[in-house]
């Protein structure tokens, strides 16, 4: 235990720092915004593209890997889809966004940050492949299920070029595909790209980390009534999805540090994009927030004991 905490406590800490700064210095959200950029279309791409271009082609087609891990999460929130269905009343909008909460993960700031902590640098490439084809399928699959709950105004062909464009232009999405081009023609950058690639990966888990705690810190605070609508899908995020993802990625042949990735990559807590869908669609606003607080909060508990469960054995 004293090994884990070793690793959570700082991934956790800076968290903690951003929550506690974004609460004491208070200014409004829009101060983000350059943050943001720098990590979203610099820091985290660089560290995608660098290590996925150093990989070995043959381990960036594992695809078995990727469909258990696509199988397993994509499980979830069909099971998360009916439980809310359920006690929606079967409203197709609301059900969408609890369903993404309870398996939509926050792969892209924290799982670069929590993989590198906890297992190190060989863990990228299975974030990378993780985050790219998760967002994929939730990116196809949330704008069908608005069309059929009466959201959506566009045709189908408009449709299917939204979410062309949401998969192709995202700048986490484009870094892995120029990483697997890189490493399928053998090509490294020249060494001044390198050195600017290396200093860029440096500050992509620290900055998204902080950025997180800062974000979390300007959610409005949750009420009893919204923690009661939301945890039974955080409870489903934080425990049934990694424990779905043990089950099926430990039946395909990978190596244990990708076995390990894809539970931590499950076990973090509900993804940021949550609460831009719900705001989107008007649907579930401040349950989105407000699982994205609590659900990062207690995260800092179930993470640490799903690895305390991966480093003792039981898992």
């Amino acid at each position: 235990m004293g090994d884990v905490l070793s690793l959570t406590i700082p991934f956790f800490g800076l968290i903690f720092l951003g929550f506690v700064f974004g609460r004491i210095v208070r200014r409004p959200a829009s101060g983000l915004e350059w943050l943001n950029i720098f990590i979203l279309y610099l820091a985290l791409p660089a560290l995608f593209f660098q290590l996925i271009g150093e990989t070995p082609f043959a381990e960036l087609s594992n695809v078995g890997f990727i469909l258990a891990v696509l199988a397993s999460t994509l499980t979830i929130f069909a099971i998360a889809f009916a439980i809310a269905m359920i006690r929606s009343r079967f409203d197709v909008e609301r059900a969408t966004i609890q369903a993404l909460i309870g398996a939509y993960s926050n792969n892209g700031y924290l799982g670069p940050g929590l993989a590198i902590s906890a297992i190190g640098t060989s863990a990228t490439v299975p974030v990378a492949l993780i985050f790219a084809f998760e967002n994929i399928a939730f990116f196809t699959i949330t704008p069908i299920l608005m069309a059929l709950g009466g959201r959506q105004t566009e045709s189908a062909g408009e449709m299917a070029w939204l979410i062309l464009k949401r998969i192709f232009t995202h700048p986490f999405i484009l870094a892995v595909i120029a990483g697997a081009l890189a490493a399928a023609f053998e090509w490294r950058p020249p060494e001044a790209l390198d050195r600017l690639l290396t200093m860029l990966r440096g500050a992509a888990a620290p900055c998204a980390l902080f950025a997180m705690g800062v974000t979390v810190a300007l959610q409005p605070p949750p009420t009893r009534k919204s923690v009661g609508d939301i945890s039974i899908f955080l409870l489903i995020k934080l425990i049934a999805h990694p424990v779905m993802a043990y089950l099926l990625v430990s039946m395909v042949s990978v190596d244990p540090v990708w076995l390990t990735t894809a539970v931590l990559m499950a076990a973090i807590p509900p993804a940021t994009n949550c609460f831009v869908i719900a705001t989107q669609y008007g649907r579930f606003v401040d349950g989105a927030s407000n699982a994205i607080l609590v659900g990062t909060a207690v995260s800092a508990i179930t993470v640490t004991g799903i690895l305390y469960a991966i480093r003792s054995g039981v898992l």
